[in-house]
């Protein structure tokens, strides 16, 4: 077996041939070696402005919830991993994935009963909105196909989310014209704890009246728009929505694949409104951060309407579907969790935040800072010099990944007090030089 490859070797076949996410090819930054991770801690191949070793702000995209290099779920991928590593789905199940099934209609709102396994949190928006246009198309309305979502939302990138990403600030709106034609509200007034505008609940219900014959379902992101604004709103909406899609016999999806597994102070977004959705998307922490997996989960009326249609089978099937190695760790991910008291880690990790991040509101350049669960956001009042910005995080020992006006950090709950600490010092020095 060959040895490791040389950083500036590795650098090198990463510019010649790697695509990384929403960058160009070539990328027109090199981005960091990482040699190894545990804890909360990334280890570069080699320093970067001086620093070899990296606080991560960001727990990979929201997903490592636990850190990294977690003994239990080692272990679980260890004990799954002698047994076997795949299987296909079609005709065959296994221990895995009934456990994790079964754990997430335990722990998610009732009356969620049903879960289809996915690849990704994108793929689990494409099987919700599938789920959405058969469930009318088998009860005999297939003029129900439109979604309505409101602006400033992310769904994903593939194709039927990206339909529903915000149309005109989002990264998608190249796509404009292509993409299905979507409803789209303005996007609610923030603040989570802000007090609720009738008015603006007024007007989704309203737009839901006006487009029920042609609406197979409302999608939203529950009292954070993640990717598309880190935005919070009030739960109260969350309520409107449901009211209005009962009153007008439309299905209620709810994209939790950010939000779920405790980020914003609840298990569920869901739950600060006290409603539930008809469809519920997860991802991201499901497998705390060890594979990709994610899942769409709906109630009873969502799977027996489609079950009654002249097609009475969801027509999708992914070769990995409920893939042993993601379901264990997951399953194994979801019981860490639940053992431990984290409703108590995140609002710690909430007050470090609020705390730490408190002196951005000062700064020049910066319109707003606000902490949300596990989720500290500063809002610059100009586009950010990713750049400039990230070499100020790392500076001070500390990854974290800005975009279009934001500099934010979603940490590991497990992340002791000095290091939210030093994350929040990062987060200033990005905003300084950002």
């Amino acid at each position: 077996m060959p040895g490791p490859l040389k950083p500036d070797t590795l650098l090198a076949l990463d510019r010649a041939h790697v695509w990384h996410p929403y960058g160009p090819m070539p990328g027109a930054e090199p981005p960091l070696v990482v040699a190894s991770a545990s804890g909360v801690r990334l280890t570069l191949a080699e320093p970067a402005w001086g620093r070899t070793e990296l606080v991560d702000g960001m727990a990979s995209w929201w997903s490592a919830i636990h850190g990294y290099n977690h003994p239990v779920l080692n272990a679980a991928v260890r004990d799954q991993l002698e047994r076997m590593s795949h299987v296909m789905f079609g005709g065959l199940t296994h221990e895995p994935a009934v456990r994790l099934a079964k754990r997430l209609v335990d722990i998610t709102p009732q009356p969620l009963q049903h879960v289809f396994l996915a690849d990704s949190g994108s793929v689990s928006v494409e099987v919700a909105i599938k789920m959405c246009l058969q469930h009318w198309r088998s009860a005999g309305r297939p003029r129900k196909q439109r979604l309505l979502t409101w602006r400033g939302g992310y769904h994903g990138d593939t194709w039927h989310p990206m339909s529903v990403c915000d149309p005109d600030g989002g990264m998608h709106r190249l796509w404009s014209g292509v993409l299905p034609a979507q409803v789209f509200a303005d996007a609610p007034p923030t603040g989570f704890d802000a007090e609720p505008d009738p008015a603006y609940a007024r007007e989704l219900t309203a737009l839901i009246e006006r487009h029920a014959d042609e609406l197979a379902a409302v999608i939203v992101e529950p009292v954070v728009q993640n990717a598309g604004g880190m935005r919070f709103h009030s739960p109260a909406y969350l309520r409107a929505l449901r009211e209005a899609c009962d009153a007008h016999d439309v299905l209620l999806v709810f994209d939790e694949i950010a939000t779920g597994f405790g980020r914003t102070g609840v298990l569920f977004a869901a739950e600060h409104a006290g409603v539930c959705p008809d469809v519920m998307c997860v991802g991201k922490a499901l497998t705390g951060g060890y594979l990709t997996m994610a899942a769409a989960l709906c109630t009873p009326r969502v799977a027996e309407g489609i079950s009654r249609g002249e097609v009475p089978v969801l027509a999708h099937g992914p070769t990995f579907m409920g893939n042993p190695l993601a379901a264990a760790v997951s399953d194994a991910s979801i019981g860490l969790l639940l053992a431990g008291d984290w409703h108590a880690e995140v609002a710690r990790v909430e007050g470090a935040l609020r705390g730490g991040l408190a002196e951005a509101a000062r700064l020049p350049g910066v319109r707003e800072a606000r902490v949300l669960g596990a989720i500290g956001v500063i809002q610059l009042d100009h586009e950010v010099d990713m750049a400039a910005a990230t070499r100020a995080a790392v500076g001070e020992g500390v990854w974290l990944r800005p975009f279009r006006d934001l500099i934010y950090t979603m940490p590991p709950y497990v992340t002791n007090d000095a290091d939210l600490a030093r994350i929040c010092a990062a987060a200033l020095a990005a905003a300084r030089a950002g």
